[in-house]
């Protein structure tokens, strides 16, 4: 591997690396802080809005500073595609493709990039090639995208719980308008 390769490698890491980092802890310290997340978790349908929310946070400041060091990438990896699977279907996939309609391009972008890099590896530059860690190719790509479809399905399965549209559509009717509609508590969370 040469050292543009590396370098291209590392700066691929630590900017996904930040990116996830600082929206976990937006998450956890941003608008609407944990309370503002759960809520916005449980808007989604998901059930445990404060457990969603510190698993978020854990998960995506987590697989942030892996990915920075380049340790355990293809787990790192993983966690990212998971986190933007469950972003695009659950909040995302209804708005279409484009990122300035709320859509699924962002969301589809990093996890792209997280496999990209689970294939490729963390690069030279990287704790995993100093400790001998070697889990790249169709394995590290496989890897990562196999933990992170099998933890989706395994958070969906377990606390995915939304609404009926008729029964949202009942309570909304009956709801008087309050200042944390799910516009403003989406915009908190974020």
């Amino acid at each position: 591997m040469s050292d543009a390769d590396s370098a291209v490698l590392l700066l691929v890491r630590v900017v996904v690396g930040l990116i996830m980092i600082m929206h976990g802890l937006n998450h956890w310290r941003g608008g609407g802080r944990i309370e503002g997340t759960a809520r916005w978790f449980t808007g989604l349908g998901l059930r445990q809005g404060v457990l969603q929310a510190w698993a978020s946070v854990l998960t995506e400041v987590g697989a942030g500073v892996l990915l920075v060091l380049g340790l355990l990438t293809p787990p790192a990896c993983a966690a990212v595609i998971s986190v933007m699977l469950v972003a695009g279907l659950l909040a995302h996939r209804p708005n279409g493709f484009f990122v300035f309609k709320d859509g699924y391009e962002y969301v589809l972008t990093l996890a792209v990039v997280a496999l990209a890099l689970a294939v490729l590896g963390p690069g030279r530059w990287s704790v995993d090639h100093a400790a001998g860690i070697d889990l790249t190719g169709w394995t590290g790509g496989g890897t990562a995208l196999g933990v992170a479809v099998v933890a989706t399905a395994g958070l969906l399965g377990t606390f995915w719980r939304p609404e009926p549209e008729a029964a949202a559509e009942n309570r909304a009717d009956a709801e008087p308008e309050s200042e944390n509609t799910p516009e403003s508590v989406d915009q908190e969370a974020r």
